[in-house]
């Protein structure tokens, strides 16, 4: 299928052949309900991407017609290369949901083998790949222990092993460190990484602005079933100024750092937005020529929390997607969502998980 013509407004200079996902006003309707409005969007190949955005603003709608376990209502995408749903292109998707469970009998080994078979990959390649995805996931010791035996956080780094099984292409993670200790998100960073620096793409659906702000190379934030803007982090990094105890200027401290951008002044802090760290020696040179005795120099980087919550003006607590509650009730789409179509892999849609897409 030919790229979409239209392509998402943010994506800069990134051409159309190198985008893992790509999608053009899609939208998805329950009834009368709304919940994906029109959302166009461009994910580039090998790059960490982070999908944010407040409760109800349609994300795991969106997480789900990118797998192709729900059919959009208008609208249209690719997912490498091939249209939303491909049986070609979902075999090479990894796919880590926000809940699910496996059966308390199975070991880790045995769950891993059984996503083999799923994926379709040769048996010659079983072996390798389940010692790999253990060895990655920090789960080598406990390879032949019952699920039913591990604590939340290993449950979830099984379900990152299963989700890497087969070296996809892309990996979609489902808040993949929400019930991880400190520890444990230090090792997803580590394997997100990893999977960047191999040249796989991480579409990276998560409500902990922290973790995402350290792992992505750039994000969405979804509002009412839009992108309301789309961020690289680099950039958002060298956003901010510097912030000064200064003495000594009566008053004067803010005449001077307003030549260099937007000052402030708070008791003996000055603060500077905009100003480039090499100005910085010449703004703390001009203030010591005028009198003054500087104390302290702070560089100081808008965080991707602010910049969230000044896109959407309110606070919103963790929760499920309160726009995707109607597709519960949605027939149609709870079938595609456990039923794969003839001949498709089932890495998305396997029986033994339980979950949201």
């Amino acid at each position: 299928m030919t790229a979409p013509t239209s392509r998402a407004p943010a994506s800069g200079s990134v051409e159309p052949a190198a985008f893992a996902i790509e999608t053009h006003e899609l939208r998805k309707q329950f009834g009368r309900i709304v919940a994906l409005a029109g959302l166009t969007m461009a994910v580039p190949r090998g790059e960490v991407f982070g999908f944010l955005g407040p409760n109800g603003a349609g994300k795991t709608t969106a997480v789900k017609l990118l797998l192709g376990l729900s059919r959009p209502s208008a609208g249209r995408g690719n997912v490498l290369g091939a249209p939303l749903g491909d049986v070609a292109a979902r075999r090479r998707v990894g796919y880590l949901p926000e809940l699910f469970r496996y059966q308390g009998w199975m070991t880790a080994r045995e769950v891993l083998a059984l996503h083999c078979e799923l994926a379709r990959l040769p048996r010659a390649e079983w072996e390798p790949e389940i010692r790999a995805a253990l060895e990655l996931v920090g789960l080598v010791e406990r390879a032949d222990g019952r699920t039913e035996t591990f604590s939340k956080g290993m449950q979830q780094r099984l379900g990152l092993g299963v989700a890497l099984l087969g070296r996809p292409d892309l990996v979609v993670l489902d808040e993949p460190t929400s019930a991880l200790d400190p520890v444990g998100r230090q090792d997803v960073r580590r394997i997100i990484g990893a999977l960047r620096d191999r040249g796989t793409t991480v579409f990276l659906n998560s409500h902990l602005l922290t973790e995402v702000e350290r792992v992505c190379d750039r994000v969405a934030i979804v509002d009412r079933g839009r992108v309301v803007a789309e961020l690289r982090m680099a950039e958002l990094n060298r956003e901010g100024g510097v912030r000064l105890r200064v003495t000594g200027l009566d008053g004067a401290g803010s005449e001077v750092a307003a030549a260099f951008g937007p000052a402030r002044v708070d008791g003996e802090w000055l603060a500077v937005d905009g100003i480039a760290d090499a100005d910085v020696p010449r703004l703390v040179a001009q203030l010591v020529a005028r009198g003054g005795a500087i104390h302290a120099v702070v560089p100081t980087h808008h965080t991707l929390e602010e910049r969230f919550m000044s896109l959407l003006g309110a606070d919103e607590a963790d929760g499920p997607d309160e726009a995707d509650g109607p597709d519960e009730a949605d027939s149609s789409d709870r079938a595609d969502a456990t039923r794969a179509p003839a001949g498709a892999d089932t890495r998305a849609a396997a029986p033994t998980t339980e979950g949201r897409s």
